[in-house]
This record gives structure tokens, sequence and C-alpha cells, in this order.
């Protein structure tokens, strides 16, 4: 019986990980557009999902086993990781707006087409260069897991490392079928601008510890 109550408890910290996690990610960002492009293109679309997933779980691992408690220790480098993702997400907004003012489908063409060196490095280049990443993964996850330790810290890690497997797969093969509404220009103006409504409030978000 014990057991089972133990059993029980683990299943439900490797949801909390999981909810956390898929909450992050949800909000369209480069990333996860980068992701539907290539879902959409049906181009190295296994390679994208597994690149971002990979590259999410990593750094999910490295703030669960505390690099994310030690950096919210150092107030300095806190403050810059903030900043940083906040003027981030600011002008990614700001470039949805521009997007949305002058709106264009996700059509394909030919020359779209890239080699798998070069998805490979434009899916690193939009995981480690969004300094967003680091506030959702070292910080707000690996904040989240110390209040476990041991294997009940190992299983909300994996929930939360499972999160970004089964949404970047699904939004990857599962783009074919969003592929009506995302070529049709107007679609996108909608969703530009919803995304950077997203962006501009997470950012707010982010610095506004700073300035008061």
């Amino acid at each position: 019986m014990k057991e089972g109550l133990r059993d029980l408890s683990l299943e439900s910290i490797w949801l909390e990980g999981f909810a956390i996690s898929i909450s992050l990610i949800f909000a369209l960002g480069p990333q996860n557009v980068f992701v539907l492009r290539q879902g959409l293109m049906k181009e190295h679309v296994f390679i994208s999902c597994l690149v971002c997933a990979v590259s999410d779980a990593f750094l999910i691992g490295a703030g669960v086993l505390g690099v994310g408690a030690f950096i919210s220790e150092i107030e300095e480098i806190k403050i810059w990781i903030s900043i940083m993702a906040s003027l981030f997400l600011f002008t990614y907004g700001i470039m949805r707006v521009k997007s949305a003012l002058d709106p264009i489908g996700m059509e394909v063409n030919e020359g779209d087409s890239k080699s798998l060196k070069v998805t490979i490095i434009a899916g690193l280049a939009f995981t480690y260069l969004n300094p967003h990443v680091y506030v959702d993964t070292l910080l707000l996850i690996g904040g989240a897991s110390s209040r476990y330790s041991g294997d009940e810290q190992m299983i909300f890690g994996i929930g939360a490392a499972s999160a970004s497997f089964v949404f970047f797969f699904s939004l990857g093969y599962g783009a074919k079928f969003m592929s009506p509404i995302l070529n049709n220009p107007k679609s996108w103006k909608i969703i530009d601008l919803i995304i950077a409504a997203i962006m501009f409030i997470v950012s707010g978000f982010i610095i506004s510890p700073y300035l008061s």
C-alpha cells in the first residue's frame, strides 16, 4: 500500500514538472516558429524537433542539477539575464508587430530549402541565442525543482524534459494539419499580434522587479 502511494506521489511530481514546462514553452517564440516552418516545409522535421527538444532537456537538466539555483544566488548575473531576456522578447515583439502590418502566409518556396547542417545550426541558434530559454529552464524550472531532492527532483526534471519532446514533435509533425490556416496572411496577422502581445507581457513581467 505504501509503495502504491509512493508511485502516485512520483507520478504527481512528474506531472507537475510536465505542466510547468509545457506552460512556459507553449507561447509561440522564435524556436517554436522554426520548428513550425520546418514542419510546413516537411524538411528535416525529425532533426529539427530533436535538436530543440534535446537542447531544452539539456538546459532543464542543468537547472535541476543546481545551475539555476547557483545563478540565482549571484544577483548581478540574474539581473543581466533578466535584462537580456526582456530586451530579446521586446525586440521580437516589435518584429512581430511589423510583420502583422504586412502579413504573409507560411508559403513554402524552393528557395526556402536548407541543408541538414544549416537546419541543425539554425535550431541551435534559435535555442541558445534566446536569453529567455535560460530564464525558463535554468531559473524557473530549476528553481521549481529545488523543492524536491533525490529521486523526486529527478522525476520532476524528467517530467519537464518530456514536455519539450511532446511539444516540439507534436508541433513539427502536426504542422501539416495547420497549413490551410498558416498559409493565410490574415491568419498570420492575428497570430503575429497575439505573439507580440505575449512577448511584451512576458518582457514586462521579467524586468518589472528591477524597475521598482
